[in-house]
């Protein structure tokens, strides 16, 4: 009999629904390995789907649950559908309508600010939690160390590199007692495509406007610019080595200047006109790098108890030197690393490779399904 893991997918988004049709194209797989994941419900900000009779939802309304949001950015009327709260208050709703008393796997794939008290309401119904979204692990404590508490029971590889090894090769370390000395990691495949063009001599603001023609950016690129997303990642990887700080204490570098922020600034006048005034400033910082042998890099820099998140000039041949592109790269020093660090480098953005992340990190949960 196979090894039925019960997951709830909260949040339909490009993430969730990649989630959903990678579950229902490694059916095979999983079959062969005595697995199934078997998915009891989706929880979007306004709805509930559940299957009927609280069974499983099956492939063929997991797919209509994908083009329908895909489509019009609504559930379809499939299974049984209830007025979702769980991702408009700060309560675990969800569990009202759904029976408790069983192993379930709770995949939080959305980017609400508001769901992590509802985590860890969850939490201490002795569930599962997988997360893809990084603001529950960067909230107040209150909320992380309820999660935390749930060790192994709980899993967030796709927060740091999507589906990059960045957590799991943390905790290996951690775990056997290899002391972490410094952390140094370009976590932003936006930013990591705006500094290598900048090589070339391309302008920032056009780079910066063609990043957003490719899909590579936020709606508004100041949600990239502004250094915020690297900055949560460095902060999981830090309160991940135990370090008891808040977002607040983490050293952001941002982009461009208050006067070009959001509530002065509308996104079109900032693509037509804020962005230009960036360009001499940093053409002026790329030449002066590369008077020095060196290029811009955007990185997290997590050392002596400081997290620094910005700009820093790196040695043309050195590995952040060489990235290019999208790609994501963490050198990780240790006791057992010190002159040569361990590197990880791979794609570390997409709907795909985030929602194959996320995919393994329930799949790593089975023991815990009979």
């Amino acid at each position: 009999m196979a090894r039925k893991i019960q997951l709830t997918l909260l949040g339909c988004g490009g993430v969730g629904r990649q989630l959903l049709r990678h579950i229902v194209s490694t059916r095979k797989l999983h079959e062969d390995q005595g697995l199934r994941v078997a998915v009891m419900a989706v929880v979007d900000s306004k709805s509930i789907v559940l299957g009927e009779k609280n069974e499983e939802l099956d492939d063929t309304a997991l797919l209509e649950i994908c083009l329908a949001k895909e489509k019009n950015n609504q559930m379809p009327e499939t299974g049984k559908t209830f007025l979702s709260t769980i991702l408009m208050d700060d309560h675990a709703t969800f569990f009202l309508v759904y029976p408790t008393g069983r192993p379930l796997v709770v995949a939080d794939c959305t980017a609400s600010e508001k769901i992590g008290q509802a985590l860890a309401e969850i939490a201490d119904l002795n569930c599962c939690i997988v997360l893809a979204n990084k603001k529950p692990l960067t909230s107040s404590f209150n909320v992380y160390d309820r999660i935390a508490a749930l060790n192994r029971r709980y899993r967030c590889e796709s927060t740091v590199g999507a589906a990059l090894p960045v957590i799991a090769t943390l905790n290996r370390l951690l775990n056997s007692g290899d002391s972490i000395k410094k952390i140094v990691g370009a976590l932003s495949g936006t930013l990591g495509f705006v500094m290598s063009r900048l090589e070339y001599g391309e302008s920032f603001s056009d780079i910066v406007r063609q990043a957003k023609e490719l899909g590579y950016t936020e709606p508004d690129p100041r949600d990239d610019l502004g250094g915020m997303d690297v900055a949560r990642k460095a902060l999981i990887m830090a309160r991940l080595m135990g370090w008891r700080i808040n977002l607040e204490d983490v050293e952001v570098e941002c982009l461009y200047p208050p006067s070009l922020a959001p509530k002065l600034m509308s996104t079109m006048q900032f693509l037509k006109e804020g962005l230009a005034e960036l360009d001499l400033p940093m053409r002026n910082r790329v030449k002066e790098a590369a008077a020095r042998g060196c290029v811009l890099r955007y990185v997290a820099t997590i050392e002596n108890f400081h997290c620094k998140v910005g700009i820093v000039e790196q040695p043309q041949q050195s590995a952040l030197g060489q990235l290019h592109g999208s790609d994501n790269l963490v050198e990780i020093f240790t006791r057992c690393y010190s002159t040569s660090p361990l590197v990880i480098k791979g794609a570390g953005a997409g709907n795909d490779t985030t929602a194959a992340g996320v995919l393994a990190d329930v799949l790593d949960l089975q023991d815990y399904f009979g």
